[in-house]
């Protein structure tokens, strides 16, 4: 168990996860959190890295530091995905290695998982074939930081733990036009429309994938509680267990913002993966549930949404 003055590091601490992680931290009551800006602490340079662990020697880490986006940026973007997510997170996890760190928690996503992984995803078919190729250069960064923290478990007996989350969305998420994940790309599309009265709003794809979301702040209730519950070399799944279809999302959003216009799909822009719902026995049987429901969370990202910064970014 985490002390509550134990000093406890959450890398990417603006970022959705991070800001979420910092959040739980502050209502559970721990007061000895460290955070860095991306200006104060660039976490691609090994000697920024291994300066800031040797000066703070935090006990505890949560690697929420990422560089994401959704199809079209993972797409346009390959080498840049790779490099940067493996480099932050190899820097940061060998630097808490090397400098005594009690505990660190590495999050990854779950499209670490296999494109044609049976259904719903357990944390045992990570590798049992070919991930989806429009986020795979993402995937295998996350896998490699997901398998560092296994390996230096079992050479160096180290307490490092990794958990995968489903789709996020909710307070400080990314509404960029073109650099978003799709529920916030929606809230954005769905209330533009409905500000400008457009008679219709094209999505991609036909609709029919299926997908799962889990409100960030549930995840980061579930980070918190494995930090101080959970101990293991395989990952834990984060999610809900529950499933709807991008098209049943559509027009959730759609409701939730009171766009009331016509919704069409392009079938000649890429659906992405046919089906992705997590297997959350794991975390279930550790004992812990989310407790956000999907239109109660779209609700409060709506409300984020029309305070948020990003959305002027153009």
């Amino acid at each position: 168990m985490m002390e509550k003055n134990a000093k406890i590091y959450v890398a990417g601490h603006r970022g959705m996860v991070g800001s979420a992680i910092v959040r739980e931290l502050q209502r559970q009551g721990y007061t000895n959190i460290i955070t860095r800006t991306h200006k104060e602490l660039n976490l691609t340079r090994q000697d920024q890295v291994e300066a800031f662990f040797a000066a703070e020697k935090p006990e505890y880490v949560f690697l929420a530091a990422a560089k994401v986006g959704g199809i079209v940026a993972n797409q346009n973007a390959l080498a840049d995905f790779m490099y940067d997510n493996m480099v932050l997170e190899m820097n940061a996890i060998h630097a808490a290695w090397q400098n005594g760190c009690k505990k660190l928690e590495f999050l990854g996503s779950s499209c670490i998982y296999p494109r044609m992984a049976p259904q719903p995803m357990k944390e045992s078919c990570l590798l049992t074939s070919e991930l989806e190729k429009t986020n795979e250069a993402y995937a295998l960064a996350k896998i490699s930081g997901l398998k560092y923290c296994e390996f230096l478990n079992r050479q160096y007996g180290t307490d490092y733990i990794s958990v995968m989350p489903t789709n996020l969305y909710g307070p400080n998420d990314n509404y960029h036009p073109t650099h978003s994940h799709v529920l916030p790309a929606l809230i954005r599309r769905f209330h533009e429309a409905k500000v400008s009265g457009a008679e219709s709003v094209t999505c991609w794809g036909d609709g029919s994938p299926l997908r799962e979301f889990l409100y960030v702040d549930d995840l980061a209730n579930l980070c918190v509680f494995l930090m101080n519950n959970y101990s293991g070399n395989e990952t834990v799944n984060a999610g809900t267990g529950k499933e709807l279809s991008i098209r049943e999302l559509t027009e959730l959003v759609a409701k939730v913002v009171g766009y009331t216009g016509e919704i069409r799909w392009d079938s000649s822009k890429p659906n992405g993966t046919p089906r992705k719902l997590l297997d959350v026995s794991k975390a279930t049987a550790l004992g812990w549930t989310y407790k956000t429901e999907l239109e109660d969370g779209i609700r409060l990202a709506y409300e984020d949404f029309l305070h948020n910064p990003m959305r002027a970014e153009r």
